[in-house]
């Protein structure tokens, strides 16, 4: 088999029927491409709420669940409980939020080497004063460098810096509660805490996540200030986030750490199995919608070398005829339709680049999400390995029925009936 020659001759065979190539390779381009275009932008998209979601949440929490007593009574017969006065229902007992020991777990997480760093917090309802009126809130106290390091802070502050927390009795509120309250940075607001001690914090920034729920109930103010602000001591910690280098190793990760320090814990998988699943059906429904594309453009690839087949009958009987086997002919059609299906892959790769560079810069403003100007866009390279592979695949097994039927082309019966 002359490898040169067969594919002068498809070359020869698809400039014969120029304008039906041009529709077929139109085809692969626009499909290629409008698949590289969905799959980017949906890429795009859930990284933009992974950023808002996932990237603030630890790979694993440590903290202590208000549980109910495990020991409850002993279920009696009918005819004891008759002559008996027994307790049940007995109510969780109060072993506190806060985490016993925490600055030695701190200093045993951060010798593992599975973690990255880890972020201390206290987490505490309290209420936000506006005149007559309490709104209810929570109030962080965070460590201000680890938490900047694992969860990027700064990402979601709107005015103000972080740094600005290790001043004494600062806070950064939500610009849900800051509109609620007409506060401002530089204002000072009342807290109530959950002992009812009456405090007033600066307001140093104001962050804006684009969860409404998190920024009209959420602020963060320093470790220290959390601690004085509920009369604890320095090493009162409720809750201990940190992240790990491999991800997947969060839920064997969360069951070690709590065994080890007898502490409940909870990984991201668990804590955002839901918005995971939607990030899961978002790529399917993409690469699902991409792929029946190319399959469309490989039913209009078979239909085109299927004809061409038919009008060039007396072609094939020749090149039968003058020596060429079965599976000579049937290679020709086959690198017909891969020369269809890699020059329009190449061409959808360029245009699907373009459509998304264009999707890239077009604004897209919303008060909810300050810090997002534009449509979101994921130029992975994989995509476009996927986009070509795919093209030259459909191409491939839509040229190869067309093929397999040339091949089967008895010269003599097609010279005999002209």
């Amino acid at each position: 088999m002359n490898i040169r020659l067969i594919l002068n001759i498809a070359i020869h065979l698809l400039r014969a029927r120029l304008k039906q190539t041009i529709v077929a390779a139109v085809g692969v381009t626009f499909s290629i491409a409008m698949f590289i275009s969905l799959v980017s932008f949906m890429n795009g998209l859930n990284d933009l709420l992974d950023g808002l979601m996932l990237n603030r949440t630890p790979h694993v929490r440590l903290y202590n669940e208000i549980k109910p007593s495990e020991n409850q009574p002993i279920m009696l017969s009918k005819e004891y409980k008759k002559n008996t006065n027994f307790i049940s229902s007995i109510k969780p007992r109060d072993r506190g939020k806060a985490i016993y020991n925490s600055k030695a777990i701190i200093a045993d997480l951060k010798n593992d080497k599975r973690v990255i760093d880890v972020a201390p917090k206290i987490n505490a309802p309290v209420f936000f004063n506006s005149g007559t009126i309490e709104i209810a809130g929570v109030i962080n106290g965070i460590d201000v460098v680890a938490e900047e390091k694992l969860f990027k802070l700064s990402d979601y502050i709107i005015e103000g810096k972080e740094q600005d927390l290790t001043q004494n009795n600062s806070v950064i509120i939500g610009k849900g509660l800051a509109d609620k309250m007409l506060l401002k940075v530089g204002d000072i607001i009342k807290v109530t805490t959950p002992k009812g001690d009456l405090t007033s914090l600066k307001i140093v920034g104001i962050s804006q996540i684009g969860i409404s729920e998190i920024d009209e109930t959420y602020s963060y103010t320093s470790i220290n200030t959390a601690q004085k602000l509920l009369g604890e001591a320095t090493n009162y910690v409720t809750d201990i986030q940190l992240k790990l280098y491999d991800v997947s190793l969060a839920p064997a990760a969360a069951k070690e750490f709590k065994s080890k320090y007898n502490l409940d814990t909870i990984d991201f998988q668990t804590s955002n199995a839901q918005f995971e699943t939607g990030s899961s059906v978002r790529s399917i429904i993409s690469y699902s919608v991409g792929v029946v594309l190319l399959i469309v453009a490989g039913f209009g690839i078979y239909n085109i070398l299927n004809m061409m087949i038919f009008e060039k009958m007396d072609s094939i009987a020749i090149l039968k005829a003058t020596g060429f086997s079965g599976s000579d002919v049937k290679w020709i059609f086959i690198s017909l339709s891969l020369i269809i299906g890699f020059t329009g892959g190449i061409f959808g790769l360029l245009f699907g680049y373009l459509f998304s560079s264009i999707i890239d810069v077009i604004p897209f403003n919303t008060a909810s999400l300050p810090t997002i100007k534009t449509y979101p866009i994921n130029y992975n390279p994989l995509f476009y390995i996927i986009g070509i592979s795919f093209a030259l695949l459909t191409t491939a097994v839509a040229g190869l029925f067309p093929a397999l039927k040339a091949s089967k082309v008895d010269p003599i019966e097609i010279i005999r009936g002209k």
